[in-house]
């Protein structure tokens, strides 16, 4: 069995990893270090929670071996503020005994806060492509030092349209250099990707793509409407040693608000909320004292899908389904991390039983159906929801036969008839005297 000694990590961070709890590499740690040592580009792909950050880091870290400079020596560009807060933590953790310095900026806040915290020196910077623009064009980062670039989550990258700064980012920074790509999935936009900035790429996969690591206990409950969610979730987290650190994933800001205001108030445990509207002070607060442990219940947007690392997560609840498939991925990796137990439950409405279907095709597996549980109240559902449920399965339905026709399409005329509907003349005329031939004459 290999262990981190084997791979020849340096000892101020094998010591790092032994506080925290690492006692062996994980397969795509394996497989990477190695590789990554070597100096050849890499492109890795593996799912959420398995351990794909410490695997481009360690490598990074036994490069580096200590401070050195003033000008950053590594960049890894990250997609959202989220990750890179949480790819700063994972290097000040494993860096106690290290003198590596780093930095993560993102956008959220005033240049000026992140230029200071480059001014004296680093050697790893973590930052998100529109924040390290304007670091650079603002003069407050050098990159002539840049020896290794990592693309992190680079399929969220796409998604988000960051292609245009990261070609601008390429133009600027050395062209020798190590490039190291990694993504938790990859489609026909990631392989072009890793084309355009690969040279001769070593690839290595643990798992193909887009599958949820197997240590993560799926199902779901086939519910009516929105009220049934509710009123399902309420009974979920009454058992409260079970459900002992929760994330509830939802598509929209208000659907988070509404579920928030019932979990508030129905439920036991400290709860917060993070959606795009909230205050970045208010997000890292909250991220933070969900990963203290002083949280029970986090109600997210999938602002939190990716790059919130919590060990312990017990359950991960699928409010409603997100927008892109392999979203949910990332949405239940939260949960299973660092080889523990963890399960997903995802609640569907019938309009989203075709968007089920369609996520266990892309993760390559059939998710259990749960039957709701007997005291949970299944209230009727109200005629608007209703509609626009079945508007929604028509469109499904149309984008999977673009002939159908449904229930809400114009219905067919017969031959001549016009497309207008007879209108019937107003009361008062329809009664009106005809004059007869010749009345009113003199």
């Amino acid at each position: 069995m290999t262990t981190f000694e084997d791979l020849k990590v340096n000892k101020s961070i094998l010591k790092a990893l032994a506080e925290i709890g690492f006692e062996q590499p994980t397969p795509i740690q394996e497989k990477a270090i190695p590789m990554i040592r070597s100096g050849v580009d890499v492109l890795g792909i593996a799912q959420t929670g398995t351990g794909k950050t410490a695997a481009y880091l360690l490598p990074l870290f036994m490069k580096l071996v200590k401070a050195e400079g003033e000008d950053p020596r590594a960049l890894i560009l990250v997609p959202t503020r989220e990750l890179s807060i949480q790819v700063g933590e994972d290097i000040e953790e494993l860096t106690t005994y290290s003198n590596i310095r780093h930095a993560a900026v993102y956008g959220g806040i005033g240049w000026t806060k992140h230029a200071e915290l480059i001014e004296p020196g680093i050697d790893i910077l973590v930052a998100t492509p529109g924040r390290l623009l304007d670091l650079y064009q603002a003069g407050a980062v050098s990159f002539k030092k840049i020896k290794t670039l990592v693309i992190d989550e680079a399929d969220r990258m796409l998604d988000m349209g960051f292609m245009p700064q990261i070609r601008k980012l390429l133009e600027i920074i050395p062209v020798k250099r190590q490039n190291l790509l990694f993504s938790a999935t990859f489609n026909e936009k990631v392989e072009e990707m890793s084309h355009e900035f690969l040279d001769f790429p070593e690839r290595v996969e643990v798992a193909p793509s887009a599958t949820p690591a197997q240590s993560v206990q799926q199902s779901y409950y086939k519910v009516p409407n929105i009220r049934t969610k509710l009123n399902l979730i309420q009974h979920l987290l009454r058992d409260e040693e079970t459900y002992s650190r929760v994330i509830i994933f939802v598509r929209t800001k208000e659907h988070a608000e509404s579920v928030f205001k019932i979990v508030k108030r129905k439920t036991e445990g400290e709860k917060r909320i993070l959606h795009s509207n909230k205050g970045q002070n208010t997000r890292i607060n909250a991220i933070n004292a969900f990963k203290d442990g002083e949280v029970r219940i986090l109600i997210s947007t999938d602002v939190s899908a990716r790059g919130l690392d919590v060990s312990l997560v017990s359950h991960v609840i699928n409010f409603d389904l997100p927008q892109r498939y392999e979203d949910y991925v990332h949405r239940i990796g939260r949960t299973a991390r660092a080889n523990n137990y963890g399960e997903a439950i995802t609640l569907i409405n019938p309009a989203e039983e075709y968007h089920l279907y369609k996520i266990e095709q892309i993760i390559r597996m059939e998710i259990p159906e749960r039957e709701i549980p007997e005291d949970v109240e299944i209230p009727a559902t109200p005629k608007a929801e209703s509609q626009e449920q079945l508007r929604e399965i028509d469109r499904q339905k149309k984008a999977e036969d673009p002939t159908f026709k449904g229930a809400f399409h114009e219905k067919k005329r017969r031959p001549g008839e016009s497309k207008y509907k007879p209108v019937n003349p107003p009361k008062h005329l329809s009664k009106t005297k005809k004059f007869r031939k010749g009345r009113g004459r003199r």
